[in-house]
């Protein structure tokens, strides 16, 4: 076994790596970028090195300075996690030049499964079912062009050809990468141009390359994927399926082990298949064969690609398995046999993972970002966090959006559910929007209640989702925690020191006016000490209550309901966290209350998360209509497109192709 291993990755993958490797004994290094300086994985490794000067994403990209950390720490190994250089064939190769073992499959295995056309062509070679589509055996019967790079890929007219074969609706994706970034799906032919365009533009920026491949689209599909084992030896094994149907935005937010789609002989096919097409690459290591499976038609299943790579949704397979897949990853790199037989393995009870992105669900999952003010991680029987999240970082724009991970494990998937809901319920991230909520809510949906998934469900059900408007309960803590931040100290108080003051008869009315996200502002009144106080919000009546901290949380009565709440502070802003809904409240004076119109309704344009401004299609001066396309931001390596909120003209065109701008920076103005 290796005494020094480098984690050349960050977050939460990075500190769950480094956990398997102190359990194990093994010397822990970790790099980082500026950015990172303070970050969980950098605390947690026994040795941590900087990797220099340079945009935060690009010093993870940077093979020859992680390289160089290895060498000046001693380190013998190499774990790539997941993202960044983990399916990167050339720094698989610089490593081993280096004398170092690259924690991860050979170079030429990573090079035929990371090429989505050639992945496809070796898929079916080794008899495995593909979806049919461009960049097949043979191109499918779409000209003969193969599997090829020069094949449809790289050329327009090719694509449109070919989506004219397969019929529509198809699926634009880019051949060199996944993780849903560059992700097409296009209903008509007018529209198949803009879709190549925008689909080249992302993978370019997220992957380097900008081919492109075209398959039928599925509908209804049900994404499954089986994880495979490979020693140096000739033996393979696979650990059973996940379901990771529910997806937004081509990416998966809940995932589970074992899949209730489907039935045991269907079960042992897809893992004779999946062992299969890593034998057919000469696969070594942890990896994931990922399958779309009609839904009425599961035995009927299709290859889609392998993640030549630990998967983010490892843990439902670990919890289910009882095997760390970072252990067998370590062990078979180091040349260890695979001590395991097919027949051996057996699945015990359910598990379910859920992402905690830092994203609006409300507004098209676009990314948002911040600093965390405070972060409250769930535990309890059968839950497990992996997060990288700590009090005092801050979530730009360089990395992608997943911020942590829940996972729960039961005897069965009701109760693996129950355990999850309850964990998310005790989540508390404070100081940007999350999807914490919004995970809750999925988690009562029918259809995920009954295992009734597939990959367009949350587009289906909940394209419009509207968080819940903040509760009374949550005006009335923020005018609680007001009067408790006025109250005097010290054994002696001045009674005229007292919020309300003093005065002959009845005490006075303290009064603030808090606005929460878009919503108008709404009064809250309050009278009397917090530990007995009386309260109003908005044109209620008033009512008892009382307030306290414990443990940095406040505590509220309220109507003798007590309710306890996460608190955090950042300037004008407080935030108030509960049962896995976290809250943004500012407080706003009389005149300004008054003068409060819904965001937006100005006709001005901001950045809704910081970004480069990739596309502007609009010049000053011109006529739109509300919902026309503004200008494309790219983020967190996506494209978002803005829109015009109202019809007019546009004035003050502040954006460029190529800036840099912040979250809240106005863009332009649509006059209405």
């Amino acid at each position: 076994m290796f005494e020094s291993v480098l984690v050349a990755n960050r977050g939460e993958i990075a500190v769950r790596v480094i956990r398997t490797l102190r359990a194990m004994g093994v010397r822990s290094v970790a790099v980082y970028s500026d950015a990172d300086a303070d970050a969980r994985h950098v605390r947690d490794a026994d040795v941590a090195v900087r990797l220099g000067p340079a945009p935060a994403a690009a010093s993870y990209l940077s093979g020859r300075r992680i390289l160089d950390a290895a060498a000046r720490t001693g380190a013998r190994a190499v774990h790539p996690g997941y993202g960044f250089l983990s399916e990167n064939a050339v720094f698989a190769r610089d490593c081993a030049r280096a004398g170092l073992v690259f924690i991860g499959p050979p170079a030429a295995a990573i090079e035929a499964m990371g090429d989505k056309i050639r992945a496809k062509a070796a898929a079916a070679a080794a008899g495995v079912p593909v979806v049919p589509g461009s960049g097949g055996p043979g191109g499918d019967g779409l000209g003969g062009d193969g599997p090829g790079r020069d094949g449809p890929g790289r050329d327009d007219d090719a694509l449109a050809a070919a989506a004219a074969v397969i019929g529509y609706p198809v699926l634009l994706k880019p051949s060199a990468g996944g993780g849903g970034k560059g992700m097409r799906v296009v209903h008509r032919a007018r529209d198949l141009p803009a879709a190549i365009a925008g689909a080249r533009r992302e993978a370019r920026g997220a992957f380097g390359d900008d081919t492109l491949l075209i398959e039928r689209l599925i509908t209804t599909p049900r994404h499954v994927e089986i994880q495979v084992l490979a020693d140096a030896h000739g033996a393979a094994v696979h650990l059973g399926e996940r379901e990771c149907s529910v997806q937004r935005r081509h990416q998966k937010i809940l995932e589970e082990a074992p899949s209730v789609l489907l039935d045991a002989a269907t079960r042992a096919r897809m893992g004779e298949c999946a062992v299969a097409v890593a034998r057919a690459v000469g696969y070594t290591g942890v990896g994931t064969v990922e399958f779309l499976v009609p839904a009425r038609t599961p035995d009927q299943f299709f290859f889609l690609e392998m993640n030549t790579r630990l998967q983010v949704e490892h843990p439902v397979t670990e919890l289910v398995t009882g095997l760390d897949l970072v252990e067998w990853q370590l062990r078979m790199a180091a040349g260890e046999p695979l001590e395991l037989g097919q027949g051996e393995l057996r699945l015990k009870g359910h598990a379910v993972e859920a992402r905690i992105y830092a994203e609006d669900p409300a507004n098209d999952f676009l990314p948002t970002g911040g600093r965390v003010l405070r972060v409250r991680e769930p535990a309890g029987p059968g839950v497990r966090v992996d997060s990288g999240l700590l009090a005092g970082d801050t979530v730009g724009s360089d990395y992608d959006p997943m911020l942590a991970k829940v996972i729960a494990h039961g005897g069965d998937r009701d109760t693996a559910l129950r355990r999850l809901d309850a964990a998310l319920a005790q989540t508390s991230i404070l100081g940007l929007d999350t999807n914490v909520a919004f995970l809750r809510a999925l988690l009562a949906d029918a259809g995920v209640r009954a295992g009734k998934l597939d990959t367009g469900l949350v587009q289906r059900r909940f394209s419009h989702w509207v968080p819940p408007e903040p509760p009374g309960d949550v005006l009335a803590a923020a005018g609680l925690r007001a009067l408790l931040a006025l109250e005097p100290t010290g054994p002696v108080v001045d009674p005229f020191a007292l919020p309300g003051g003093w005065r002959v008869g009845e005490p006075a009315w303290t009064r603030w006016w808090f606005q929460v996200g878009g919503h108008h502002p709404v009064e809250v009144r309050t009278r009397g000490r917090a530990a007995a106080a009386e309260l109003a919000v908005g044109a209620g009546a008033p009512v008892r209550a009382s307030a306290r901290w414990d443990g940095g949380d406040l505590v509220v009565t309220l109507d003798q309901i007590t309710r306890r709440y996460t608190c955090a502070a950042d300037g004008a802003a407080v935030w108030l966290g509960r049962d896995g809904h976290s809250w943004e409240l500012r407080e706003q004076q009389l005149l300004d209350a008054a003068r409060h119109t819904e965001q937006g309704a100005d006709g001005t344009v901001r950045a809704p998360m910081p970004g480069t401004v990739t596309v502007v299609d609009v010049a000053e001066g011109r006529q739109v209509t509300a919902g026309a396309r503004l200008l494309v931001l790219e983020a967190m390596k996506m494209e978002h497109v803005l829109t015009a909120p109202v019809s007019g003209v546009v004035r003050e065109l502040r954006a460029r192709p190529g800036d840099t701008v912040r979250r809240g920076a106005v863009l332009l103005v649509v006059d209405p």
